[in-house]
């Protein structure tokens, strides 16, 4: 037979007179007891909620907080005295009723704290890796409010933002992660882009353009002109289509222009990479592709602008061992050689060549592999370089080299000598090759120079108003 609970019949059980006070006195305490836990257990969580807070707020918050901690007269206190002397409409019941008034406007005094504290510089978290925690309409500042995230990157994560003062311009912020080393790089690349902006006012380099620059709780801004897709973005999108080789002609031009404006400049950008080379505007048309049946998108206009000078060096500044993107690392560079301009050169080519074909010409991530490709692809690394060099990739001045090993085999089925990747024996891809392999020297010396570049014969063919460099000589033949 299951057990009654007592609990369930309690309004029907009566317990005898003489024990009626005692058991009433002790129901008291247990329940006072059981309310003592109950109001334990609340201040407790206030208590965590209070820190909480505390962590968080302002110094308007600390201040209500201060004056609102437990005394004789707080409102724990007073429910302490309520409960042991519970008079229904004696005068401890109006210190109640006012009591919960003052509580009422303490809370609403605090609440409109809060708010206006918030308004004016609102809680600034970041997650475990130092990226601000942001959600679209928050403000940056009170400069910007943000619109939507457009990209993410090891330096923090750039967004669109209309601009607070001038509604009808909208902005790309880049929120540096709040981490030092990466708020140094940010503050390296606002000096470089004071000096290029200070150069170049009105862009005519190519460069982007910086328009704000600001720190907030931690995380460095910059603002830049709203830009495009990348072009390397562009690709992927496109299913790794290449470009036609006029697009390839246009937009490696101006390419050549921009990082021609940086050496004259003494300024090496180091990180030159699809990535970092973005369209103006990103709309296009749509073809279709008769040979592998599916449509592709025909970008509408290839100017391009050059960003991204996180890593850009000046002469006199400190040189790193190690920079550039991998697939896209001079051969000095995996040597340790030391660099200069001449790096940015070799990166062009790389970029030309994924630009033309759709895909990365040293697809690797390890550097004796990555040297492997380059003697595949460009013949043998001289003997003066691998000599100089106090890597240990070499054995007697010749690459140290398992041709019969998996890598082996890997590099000697997927790569090849360079002019083997055109794909038509047309005078444009000839032209193109021979400007790549001119880019692709390894004796940084040997390379061409920018200006040596933009009057290749394979830019011949550039529209005139595409010609940048040719209308800079005729102003100055006009000048004189």
């Amino acid at each position: 037979m299951p057990r009654i609970s007592r609990r369930a019949n309690s309004s029907s059980y009566e317990p005898p007179k003489s024990i009626s006070r005692s058991r009433s006195r002790s129901t008291r305490r247990k329940r006072r007891h059981e309310e003592g836990d109950e109001y334990n257990s609340s201040y407790s969580n206030e208590r965590c909620n209070r820190s909480r807070l505390h962590d968080q707020g302002t110094s308007a918050e600390r201040r209500y907080k201060r004056s609102h901690r437990r005394s004789p007269g707080s409102t724990n206190h007073q429910r302490r005295r309520l409960r042991r002397h519970p008079s229904p409409g004696s005068g401890d019941e109006k210190m109640h009723h006012r009591h919960h008034r003052h509580k009422e406007r303490s809370h609403s005094k605090y609440s409109s704290i809060l708010t206006s504290s918030r308004a004016r510089s609102p809680v600034i978290v970041d997650d475990e890796e130092g990226h601000l925690i942001y959600k679209n309409g928050d403000n940056l500042a009170d400069r910007y409010q943000i619109i939507q995230t457009l990209g993410e990157g090891t330096f923090g994560k750039v967004v669109s933002a209309k601009c607070l003062k001038n509604r009808d311009e909208i902005a790309a912020v880049k929120i540096i992660k709040n981490v030092e080393k990466y708020r140094e790089a940010a503050r390296l690349e606002i000096n470089a882009l004071e000096k290029l902006n200070t150069k170049d006012p009105e862009s005519k380099n190519l460069c982007v353009r910086m328009i704000d620059n600001f720190e907030f709780g931690g995380h460095v801004c910059i603002g830049f002109e709203l830009l495009g897709l990348s072009v390397f973005d562009f690709l992927k999108e496109n299913n790794y289509q290449p470009y036609t080789v006029d697009q390839v002609r246009h937009i490696s031009y101006q390419l050549c222009y921009a990082v021609r404006f940086l050496h004259r400049n003494k300024l090496t950008h180091t990180d030159l990479k699809p990535e970092n080379i973005l369209f103006v505007k990103s709309e296009y048309d749509t073809q279709y592709n008769q040979k592998k049946k599916r449509a592709y998108k025909m970008i509408k206009d290839t100017e391009v602008r050059l960003i991204d000078f996180g890593s850009a060096t000046f002469d006199d500044e400190h040189h790193s061992t190690v920079v550039s993107t991998r697939h896209y690392r001079a051969p000095e560079v995996i040597l340790e050689l030391g660099w200069a301009q001449p790096c940015d050169v070799w990166s062009i080519g790389c970029i030309i060549f994924e630009l033309y074909l759709g895909i990365t010409l040293f697809q690797t991530h390890d550097n004796r592999e990555h040297l492997a490709m380059m003697e595949r692809i460009l013949g043998s690394i001289p003997y003066k370089m691998a000599r100089r060099s106090k890597t240990k990739y070499f054995y007697h001045s010749k690459l140290d080299w398992d041709q019969s090993s998996s890598a082996g085999r890997y590099v000697r089925e997927n790569c090849k000598p360079l002019k083997r990747y055109m794909s038509s024996e047309e005078e444009d891809h000839k032209l193109l090759f021979d400007l790549i392999s001119q880019l692709l020297k390894y004796e940084p010396t040997q390379r061409m120079t920018m200006e040596e570049a933009l009057d290749h014969q394979f830019f011949y063919k550039l529209p005139a108003h595409q010609r940048l460099h040719d209308k800079e000589e005729r102003s100055h033949s006009l000048s004189r």
